[in-house]
């Protein structure tokens, strides 16, 4: 019936079109009911299934009414109606005896599961498992299996629910049941999702998607599970996207369905920070759950109403309904026990009460369970520490939460849920950072902590399989048609409806890829100030939107208050909006660098503040937070002359002055379409007589990427795209199509220098707590000691001496900082020549 519906329905209606007897007839009407139940109209449903008991009455069958019963009685259940369901599913357990009777206990037992009456849905399956065993009847043992695994999940036991769905799925299998086995594979999803395997989980759920499609199984409960899947990765938009369309897909149907469905798309709004719409979305689950009669539901619903409430501001009454909610929960068994009352301890601190007794509570969750659900303990042993003035215990929960949270991210292989899952320590390492102020090592210790922490780690490369080889070509062709055609003015929705389709897979093979070890990220101070010489790093640290600078240099740390976050993004996004229109080399350009001037002071008054007093003579290194990596440093006076890179973070730069370049040899690579033909790739080629030269057809993506891996020097000249939407799919744009971050990311050895030219190649997308994700974020981790990029678009033919000037300081020994220094210093006084000048910025200590 489930795995094949169309056809039963069908069958069903053939068999009513003739002479069927009561009996026939009642298991006609059952099918089309059940049908309709799972994937039509639940009102319709309910109409067939009260025809197909009067039907069975009529036949005298006290079997074929017990199963007709137990059926109404759930759609009656899912259509908000619980009582009048239960009483249905009571008299149907009655009417049983034996395996058909342990059928009906264990729907009864479905129904209570739905209603969240675990405790009462466990006792039906005590009785109904052992005697389906009995009977020898594989299917129902399997589906009874199941439910008792989902029930074990729901209290957080997930041993015994991994142990129980596992049987069930071998059982499916045996017995080729299409249908069941997907939901037993959806099921163990779960299972791994509970058990903190992201990877795993989001494997499982894409094949179950893709198998559901098949058999035509349209399922709310597939959307509710993937963005509970999606919201512990950190993938907030994906969870959106998915709540939007389910809440869309399924405006009609099962009542229970649609609570469940609007009680998760208010959590993922309340994550992508949209209190009023997780308001409105989690009162309108709790009225439902609440006219169904479903306390375990309501409570859930209720607990986030008040968590987005508290987003929002308020605290007034909230302190008495959290710890109702907590108290209600706590009855129920819910392991969300634990967000409740951190929830009414952190509304206690708001309001200036004893938090005390809740966040004690709430931090006993800190010795038990997976690693990310033991943050939340740490969390509120934090906060308790905090508001007891104990600053020692205080520090050491910080500290223990963010090691689980690094235990966490090495479950993970791909670079963007390791950047992702650094926002679920935001909170603890703000609260140490907040308490360190007075403390300049101190301070640093704790920014150095939880900053760029991807790129200090190498992404997993996923498995060298020849699916996901096909589906990088496939996108690699596609794109580059793409291109084509938009250039020739042609029609191009479907190359780009293909080009999205081959994206979410790559994407989506990628976030399965399973994680490793990691080489510790121990931080010392001392080893900083030892490595920077005569040089000072700047480490900028943003406190409650306040800019604070650390300055390192001469065997100490200085703390000096600068600007304000906000008024340096806007400046900063002034500056940049500058440059791009001098890189047309526009006729008011002599105008437009007075403003670049004006902004460039501006810029380093809030940004360095009274710091430029202590920049000393030699070199700086920047080291700015996530959001302000965009800065055109060299427009700040004190940085103009003087030489500078900018790193992530202060341990990403101490790396790269340990990387070795493994081989002399140099790469430059001409890609197509150059406005001037990459001109400055023949004039390299004269410098470095031995290099790979790639260009005129050579400069696919697979040649490149051989020829990177290990190159002392590569240079790039390829136009190049940003991904705002996702920068992994950022680009160099080569002969056969584009050559983004996640090939950057499979190379097994970086280039020790690279030089990218291209528009944008330096720009990198901040996420997660201070994640940056991009091309040159890519490459860092990797192994490469420096990089020369662009932050904004550049004028091509200004380009092309800047970059000569380079090269033949990279060629005396320089490293890129120094020799950006030197051409920058060399370029023409022409507005154009300056604005790319300062375009361009150089990464790492190479």
């Amino acid at each position: 019936m489930f795995a094949r519906p169309t056809e039963a329905v069908a069958e069903a209606r053939a068999l009513l079109d003739g002479a069927p007897t009561a009996l026939e007839a009642s298991v006609a009407h059952h099918v089309i009911g059940l049908a309709q139940r799972e994937y039509g109209d639940l009102n319709a449903a309910i109409a067939e299934l009260r025809t197909a008991r009067a039907l069975a009455r009529k036949s005298g069958s006290n079997q074929r009414l017990a199963d007709v019963l137990a059926t109404l009685g759930i759609a009656t259940v899912h259509a908000g109606r619980t009582s009048r369901g239960l009483a249905i599913l009571d008299e149907a357990v009655d009417l049983g005896s034996g395996a058909p009777a342990a059928r009906v206990r264990f729907r009864r037992a479905g129904a209570l599961w739905i209603v969240g009456r675990h405790q009462d849905a466990l006792a039906d399956l005590r009785v109904a498992v052992p005697a389906l065993r009995r009977a020898g009847d594989v299917l129902w043992t399997a589906r009874a299996l199941t439910l008792r695994g989902l029930i074990n999940l729901a209290f957080g036991l997930v041993g015994r629910a991994d142990s129980d769905l596992l049987a069930a799925e071998r059982m499916f299998t045996d017995i080729d049941e299409r249908h069941a086995s997907a939901f037993a594979l959806h099921n163990r999803g779960l299972v791994a999702f509970r058990s903190g395997d992201l990877p795993a989980a989001l494997s499982c759920l894409d094949e179950v998607e893709r198998r559901y499609r098949e058999l035509g199984t349209s399922t709310p409960e597939l959307a509710i599970d993937r963005c509970a899947i999606l919201l512990c990765a950190g993938l907030v938009r994906d969870a959106v996207a998915v709540a939007d369309s389910a809440l869309t897909a399924h405006r009609r149907g099962q009542a229970t369905r649609r609570a469940e469905l609007l009680l998760v798309a208010a959590r993922v709004a309340l994550a992508a920070g949209d209190q009023p719409a997780a308001q409105d979305r989690a009162a309108a689950a709790a009225a439902l759950f609440a006219a169904q009669r479903r306390q375990w539901w309501y409570a859930h619903a209720r607990l986030l109403l008040l968590q987005a409430r508290f987003a929002a501001g308020a605290t007034g009454r909230l302190l008495g309904q959290a710890e109702r909610v907590a108290r209600q929960l706590d009855a129920l068994g819910s392991p969300d026990v634990v967000q409740a009352h951190l929830l009414a301890g952190r509304v206690a601190l708001a309001r200036g009460s004893s938090p005390t007794a809740h966040l004690g509570q709430a931090a006993l969750a800190r010795r038990r369970g997976r690693a990310i659900g033991r943050v939340d303990g740490w969390l509120a042993q934090a906060l308790l520490a905090h508001a007891l003035g104990d600053r020692r215990r205080m520090l050491a929960a910080c500290r223990r939460g963010l090691d689980l949270l690094d235990e966490h991210r090495l479950t993970l292989g791909a670079s963007e849920l390791r950047a992702h899952a650094t926002a679920r320590g935001t909170q603890l390492a703000e609260l140490a950072i907040r308490d360190s102020v007075a403390n300049p090592r101190g301070l640093l210790r704790w920014s150095e902590r939880w900053r760029a922490t991807a790129c200090a780690m190498p992404p997993i490369r996923p498995p060298d399989d020849p699916v996901i080889r096909g589906d990088f070509a496939a996108l690699r062709e596609v794109t580059h048609r793409l291109r084509l055609a938009r250039g020739q003015r042609a029609p191009t929705h479907a190359l780009e409806s293909e080009r999205s389709r081959l994206e979410r897979l790559v994407r989506a093979r990628t976030l399965h890829t399973a994680g490793g070890t990691s080489p510790s990220r121990a931080f010392d101070p001392a080893v900083l100030l030892d490595s920077l010489g005569g040089g000072r790093l700047l480490e900028l640290v943003d406190i409650n939107g306040d800019l604070h600078l650390l300055v390192c240099g001469s065997g100490r740390v200085r703390r000096v208050r600068a600007g304000r976050t906000g008024a340096a993004k806007d400046a900063v996004e002034a500056a940049r909006t500058v440059l791009r229109r001098l890189s047309y080399a526009p006729p008011e350009g002599d105008r437009l660098l007075v403003r670049l001037t004006d902004l460039g002071k501006r810029l380093e008054e809030i940004l360095l503040g009274p710091a430029v007093r202590l920049l000393g003579d030699g070199p700086v290194v920047i080291v700015p937070p996530g959001r302000l990596h965009g800065v055109p440093w060299s427009l700040l006076p004190a940085l103009d002359d003087r030489v500078h890179a900018v790193a992530p973070s202060a341990a990403t730069w101490l790396n790269s002055r340990t990387a070795k370049p493994v081989s002399n040899g140099v790469v430059l690579v001409r890609g197509p379409s150059l406005g001037t033909a990459g001109a400055e790739v023949p004039a390299l080629s004269r410098m470095y007589p031995d290099a790979r030269v790639l260009a005129d057809g050579s400069a696919t993506a697979a040649d490149v990427l051989d020829s990177l891996g290990g190159a002392a020097l590569a240079h790039v000249a390829a136009h190049g795209t940003f991904r705002a939407d996702n920068a992994l799919f950022s680009a160099l744009h080569l002969d056969d199509g584009p050559l983004t971050v996640y090939d950057f990311e499979r190379l097994p050895r970086a280039p020790h220098r690279i030089v990218l030219p291209s528009c944008g190649s330096g720009r990198l997308l901040p996420l997660g707590a201070d994640e940056l994700l991009g091309l040159t974020a890519a490459l860092l981790p990797l192994g490469t000691a420096g990089i020369v990029a662009s932050l904004v678009t550049v004028n091509d033919a200004a380009t092309v001496p800047l970059m000569v000037a380079l090269h033949k300081s990279l060629r005396t020994g320089e490293d890129c900082a120094k020799a950006l220094w030197q051409a920058r210093r060399a370029a023409s006084d022409e507005p154009v020549h300056r604005a790319t000048a300062a375009s361009f910025i150089a990464l790492g200590a190479g």
